[in-house]
């Protein structure tokens, strides 16, 4: 495959995708020191901002025999699902819309945001860390599997757990049972410092070996 910052692998889009994909598998794991508003208030943000972004990376194809290796034990799935089972409380479940394409069951299915972000996060943190690894195969299978998954996938389970944040933060209803303060809502997200990740240092590192060929 070709190397450098010509490869897709190090395009602007991707990167963009990798640092927001990054931002939220260490705001999951952290999830547990936050107070449940603060915790809606911040997912809500990240959702739309991660879809976004993935839908941004461009077509790839894969290039390696082999399959992706997976990290996310069952253990750190359940530590990230139980966390945010413990935020949400009675508004983790909710009923989902039945889609015809895949389900001839017409009747109403029972999901959680628990086990939705859950998902999410066990797909995002293996292609993090495959894309950490710094080889361009690697790098190039990451996020052709990932992009595919979110086509066919998490993408989808995003946009319905994002359906339910912001019934949940619009509804007085649901704002007094999640504790959030309507003023809480205007403050702005938090701003994120990748300057000290793993990724950016490789980019910049790419960047200067640009200037001295």
């Amino acid at each position: 495959m070709e190397g450098g910052l010509k490869n897709p692998v190090y395009s602007r889009q991707v990167i963009e995708f990798v640092t927001v994909a990054n931002e939220f598998c260490s705001f999951m794991e952290s999830a547990g020191q936050l107070e449940k508003p603060d915790f809606i208030l911040k997912i809500q943000k990240l959702l739309p901002l991660l879809y976004l972004k993935a839908s941004l990376i461009p077509e790839m194809e894969s290039v390696l025999d082999e399959g992706n290796e997976k990290f996310v034990t069952e253990q750190e799935y359940d530590f990230v699902k139980d966390q945010v089972q413990t935020h949400m409380g009675e508004l983790d479940d909710y009923s989902e819309q039945w889609d015809p394409k895949i389900s001839d069951n017409t009747e109403p299915v029972i999901t959680n945001i628990s086990e939705n972000l859950a998902d999410i996060y066990q797909e995002l943190k293996d292609f993090v860390s495959l894309y950490s690894m710094g080889t361009t195969e690697i790098m190039n299978d990451a996020v052709w599997e990932c992009r595919m998954n979110y086509e066919n996938y998490w993408g989808q389970i995003l946009v319905n757990a994002l359906r339910v944040i912001h019934k949940i933060v619009t509804s007085d209803e649901e704002l007094q049972k999640s504790g959030i303060q309507k003023d809480a809502k205007k403050s702005d997200a938090d701003d994120i410092d990748t300057s000290n990740w793993l990724i950016s240092k490789k980019i910049k590192d790419y960047r200067d070996e640009e200037k001295d060929v």
